[in-house]
């Protein structure tokens, strides 16, 4: 099993804690998020870990952790940073792919790790109560995510026009299975390059625009599904809410 961690971004709506340095090493209950998420790669024995960088990348440098630069990482998005790392993705093992600016609990990766889908995403179907505590209006932020029988994933990543349109919010965590692996940038490659995905360009396409074309053309994507135990620091008063639903190693919820 092998982790790539994407965090190339300049994080720019965590300002001014991110004005010297990149948003995984913003301090959540007094810990950088990267090292959260080392912490709970390691404690479910995943060792092979390696971080895209761009913005402040030179701090980003450790010896446990492999490095490797997107170096257009001001003008492109997460899918382009994740194929900076192709040179990982050997297809002998498993791999997972997680966003820098998340942390979760072992019993999320786990979860995630117990799926055998070619593709596999945590979502959390609890995620109301979550958006409810960061924000007036959940569905305005929202994506859809549609799931059918086998916990398969046929659409996200859309605007959704209620809440029937979403059956859970994929977290930024993935699962990818050894014989899919190599197939991966071999279906970013084949995109239409001149062609624009939920508005961006093929550089700056979302990661669930990405996904939703393997769905299109035929991969199977499944569930994980969680119940909270995760959190994202996408602006400061994220942190203000995290510990609510998402607990640090030798701490208790609510404690912060």
């Amino acid at each position: 099993m092998i982790a790539i961690i994407l965090a190339a971004g300049q994080g720019t709506r965590l300002r001014p804690l991110t004005n010297n340095k990149p948003k995984c090493l913003v301090e959540l209950s007094k810990k950088p998020l990267l090292e959260h998420q080392l912490t709970t790669l390691k404690e479910l024995g995943i060792h092979d870990i390696h971080v895209v960088a761009g913005y402040c990348a030179e701090q980003l440098n450790r010896a446990d952790i492999t490095t490797h630069f997107n170096p257009n990482y001001a003008n492109t998005n997460m899918v382009s940073t994740l194929f900076s790392a192709e040179s990982v993705m050997s297809g002998e093992d498993d791999l997972i792919i997680s966003y820098g600016d998340i942390v979760y609990e072992p019993k999320v990766l786990q979860t995630l790790l117990l799926c055998d889908a070619p593709i596999c995403l945590a979502v959390d179907i609890e995620w109301r109560r979550y958006w409810a505590t960061r924000m007036d209006n959940p569905l305005a932020d929202a994506e859809t995510l549609k799931i059918v029988d086998d916990n398969r994933i046929i659409e996200l990543g859309k605007q959704p026009h209620s809440y029937n349109d979403i059956d859970g919010q994929y977290i930024g965590l993935i699962k990818v299975r050894a014989d899919y692996v190599t197939q991966l940038a071999k279906a970013w490659r084949n995109m239409d390059q001149n062609a624009h995905y939920d508005g961006k360009d093929f550089l700056n396409m979302y990661m669930t625009s990405f996904l939703q074309h393997l769905i299109d053309s035929g991969w199977e994507v499944q569930a994980a599904l969680i119940e909270n135990g995760w959190a994202e620091v996408d602006c400061k008063e994220d942190l203000q809410v995290a510990t609510q639903f998402w607990q640090p190693r030798g701490s208790t919820r609510n404690a912060e």
